[in-house]
């Protein structure tokens, strides 16, 4: 924790005060929440930062769409629109922001949405003439104003809630508590060979309710690099010279997944815009190289540079495997809980 923040724990203390008031709002109904008739399943953190909820959405898609007709519904970060919009073929990253644009185009056959008011965003695909059976919401635990059926709560491994403070002094949004609404915990990015000890020691740092289920999750690299038309092993161009540009919260994993020493890494903020004097920048560097993003970054800069020289790494997130169970184990434990949630709900309540 640098000095700044330091400096600013009173502040901390204040916004915890503010969050703690509306929490009790909500949770006394003097602040009104809206459920809904059918099931609704939030993803999100108590910490700003990455810790993983696009790879959890997808896997949630890739679980229930098979099934289910699935809308995701968004707030479309850093978007050049507002309101509510529903995906379409002449949308993209700019229109409803890039990690819902990377839904609409992975999973076709799903509806895909942006909206800073869930209620309405929510209410509006609702009124669809094809209307979905289930809604993901993304980045919408703090959003108090719709009651979801069933909480997924992501805490990343290096940066744990419990060990986190308030905002600014901190990266949390809300105090510690607000873990208690949470039906699953997931702490995401861990190594995938997490001992059984070290789990433990998290699960008792983490005090959850007996009622919560926790799970670990590490981040699975693709074993290809994917281009416009093309795909390449990874094994292929490990060793050959490369541009490695990212623009998320924590980029060393993916740069050590694919980098040598002949490379080149770009790191941007998360969510970046990149503008024409990044573009030229990538560019000169790469010369006849290739180069290589993550696939968020890749929606925005595809158009911009070389689709022969442009590909992404697709990640997805796995389970680890505990003291009691083999990873499949785990994964098979997660989807039942899932599924019967999303069986058996008829109403958010």
């Amino acid at each position: 924790m640098n000095l700044l923040r330091k400096l600013l724990f009173p502040f901390a203390i204040l916004y915890g005060l503010i969050t703690s008031i509306r929490n009790f709002l909500f949770d006394k109904g003097i602040l009104k929440s809206y459920s809904f008739a059918l099931p609704i399943i939030a993803v999100g953190n108590l910490s700003v930062g990455g810790t993983g909820k696009t790879p959890q959405i997808e896997y949630l898609i890739r679980l229930l769409s098979d099934k289910y007709k699935i809308a995701t519904l968004s707030r479309g970060y850093k978007r050049q629109s507002k309101g509510f919009i529903l995906a379409e073929a002449n949308s993209n990253a700019a229109t409803i922001g890039d990690e819902p644009f990377q839904f609409f185009q992975k999973f076709p056959s799903i509806q895909v949405a942006v909206d800073a008011d869930r209620k309405n965003g929510i209410e509006q695909l609702l009124s669809q003439t094809e209307k979905p059976e289930i809604i993901l919401l993304d980045d919408a635990f703090q959003h108090r104003k719709v009651k979801a059926g069933f909480y997924i709560l992501l805490t990343s491994y290096s940066d744990l809630y419990s060990d986190d403070w308030m905002l600014p002094t901190g990266n949390l949004r809300e105090s510690r508590s607000g873990a208690n609404r949470a039906n699953v915990i997931i702490v995401t990015k861990c190594p995938f060979n997490l001992s059984f000890e070290e789990q433990d020691d998290i699960k008792k740092r983490l005090k959850l309710l007996k009622s919560q289920e926790l799970y670990f999750t590490f981040i699975a690299y693709d074993d290809c690099i994917y281009g416009e038309n093309r795909k390449i092993k990874v094994d292929e161009i490990q060793h050959a010279a490369k541009v490695l540009v990212a623009g998320i919260a924590k980029p060393e994993p993916f740069f050590s997944y694919l980098q040598n020493s002949n490379d080149v890494c770009l790191s941007f903020p998360d969510h970046h815009n990149f503008t024409d004097k990044d573009i030229l920048e990538i560019k000169n560097l790469a010369q006849n190289n290739i180069i290589i993003t993550t696939e968020k970054d890749y929606v925005r800069l595809k158009g911009s540079l070389p689709s022969e020289q442009l590909f992404y790494l697709p990640i997805q997130s796995s389970f680890v495997s505990g003291p009691d169970s083999e990873a499949s184990e785990r994964s098979e434990n997660f989807n039942k809980t899932i599924l019967d949630y999303v069986g058996t709900s008829s109403r958010n309540s």
